[in-house]
């Protein structure tokens, strides 16, 4: 039986990422943590209690980001992320079965390999390869 991969990670385009992330803890009580330049001022949001590793405690759940919105890149709509073991292997079976891979896997500090996608109906979704250890 095929291994499962599932969905870790939800992201949100934003056009101002400070009103964005008001409405979120404002309404829902999400925590929002503004990331710098180096991270391309990315928000992580936790949408439920998280441990010291951001990770949720609750099983389930899964937390959240903001992205700018950047329509040059596709980066228009809400994606999930789905986590795999080898993000090149994923990467060429997705491209076989009639997805397209956006690029290259990128390293996010501390996080892991990242790399989006398009499926064939024209979802914008990415791959995370977990950083283990």
């Amino acid at each position: 039986m095929k291994k499962i991969n599932p969905v870790v990670h939800f992201e949100l385009p934003a056009d101002d990422r400070v009103r964005m992330a008001e409405f979120y803890t404002s309404v829902f009580g999400w925590q929002a943590n503004m990331l710098g330049e180096e991270m391309g001022n990315y928000v992580t949001v936790a949408t439920a209690e998280t441990d010291e590793n951001g990770q949720s405690k609750i099983p389930g759940t899964i937390n959240g980001g903001l992205y700018q919105r950047n329509p040059e890149m596709g980066a228009t709509s809400p994606s999930v992320v789905i986590a795999v073991d080898n993000i090149y292997e994923k990467a060429k079976e997705l491209a076989a079965a009639g997805g397209k891979v956006l690029g290259e896997p990128t390293e996010i500090p501390g996080v892991g390999l990242f790399v989006g996608f398009v499926d064939t109906e024209g979802n914008h979704l990415s791959l995370l390869q977990p950083k283990m250890g």
